[in-house]
């Protein structure tokens, strides 16, 4: 019986150093993923806090709350298992999907830098504001929708060769730990000119100092947020549209970019030769992300033009 029992915990303690092992493992891939789609999350936290921008203060953090309970709707219920359902039965179409997200990419962000060259971004803004609350919400979780759906598709790229189930773990740890970090942060940064405003009106000195320039800072902040979201889509827009491409055997762009990334690699030694190569390809990609917005956001306007509608800004 003793024996039988010490075998028996030897096996629990087995089982448990390979669920911690797989534990992980997936934390790892999940890490990894995440660390891919970087830019979109980026982009995702600069977007959201521009839906309760002019609002009353009190109703921002509940509005920030109904935009991340749909986001979690978004990825667990829809995005995940079509993804995993597709990876499974017609990995085929990852690459194309994937393609189709970043060529979305490449859209948005120019259609960002065209609206501020154009003016229309003044614009937007003020019809944001008039919006009620129900369909301020609606249109963040739509736009979540789609972010989230190219997130989740970077992710599933990298661990496209893991098992089935180990696959799902990854995505749902994904999924999760990225809306808690988007939103996090968002509610954090909507709220903090009230932390600022109130050091101001309550602290005195060096405090009420800080809590001043806390205010001061935080349109700057925002603005700096949207600016590195947009280089951001660009740089991982093209960069997926330059491995699509590569992959689907029209390797010229691909060969190009990498050619320039390797010279710059061999011509300048040490750690400082791997970071220029990597700024290079990083430039290369954002390059190709700016030529393919571009186009999309020509022929968009140009088909807008033809059906006699105001092309959308």
């Amino acid at each position: 019986m003793a024996g039988g029992l010490v075998g028996l915990l030897d096996d629990v303690v087995t089982l448990a150093k390979l669920a911690a092992t797989s534990l992980d493992d997936i934390g790892a891939a999940a890490g990894r993923a995440t660390s891919k789609a970087a830019g979109v999350v980026i982009d995702d936290a600069a977007v959201t806090p521009q839906y309760v921008h002019g609002l009353a203060a009190n109703r921002e953090l509940p509005i920030i709350k109904k935009i991340a309970k749909g986001s979690f709707r978004n990825k667990l219920l829809f995005v995940v298992p079509v993804l995993l359902l597709l990876s499974e039965l017609l990995p085929v179409l990852l690459t194309p999907l994937l393609m189709l997200g970043g060529a979305y990419l490449c859209y948005e962000a120019v259609h960002k830098i065209w609206a501020v060259v154009a003016g229309h971004d003044h614009g937007e803004a003020t019809t944001e504001k008039m919006k009620s609350e129900d369909e301020v919400v609606s249109g963040a979780i739509r736009t979540d929708l789609i972010l989230s759906a190219e997130i989740m598709t970077i992710a599933l790229n990298e661990v496209a060769d893991e098992p089935l189930v180990s696959r799902g773990l990854i995505l749902v740890v994904v999924a999760i730990g990225i809306t808690i970090l988007i939103y996090g942060v968002v509610a954090l940064l909507v709220r903090m000119d009230d932390v600022g405003l109130h050091l101001a009106e309550t602290r005195e000195n060096g405090m009420a100092t800080f809590g001043r320039r806390l205010v001061g800072a935080m349109p700057k902040v925002l603005s700096a947020l949207g600016i590195i979201g947009t280089a951001a889509m660009l740089w991982v827009g093209g960069h997926i549209e330059l491995i699509g491409l590569e992959e689907l055997g029209l390797t010229a762009p691909y060969d190009l970019v990498h050619g320039w990334e390797e010279s710059v690699h061999e011509a300048v030694e040490g750690g400082l030769g791997g970071l220029l190569a990597w700024l290079v390809n990083t430039a290369g990609s954002a390059v190709l992300g700016l030529v393919f917005g571009a186009v999309l956001v020509g022929g968009q306007m140009t088909w807008a033009k033809l059906r006699g509608e105001a092309p959308s800004h």
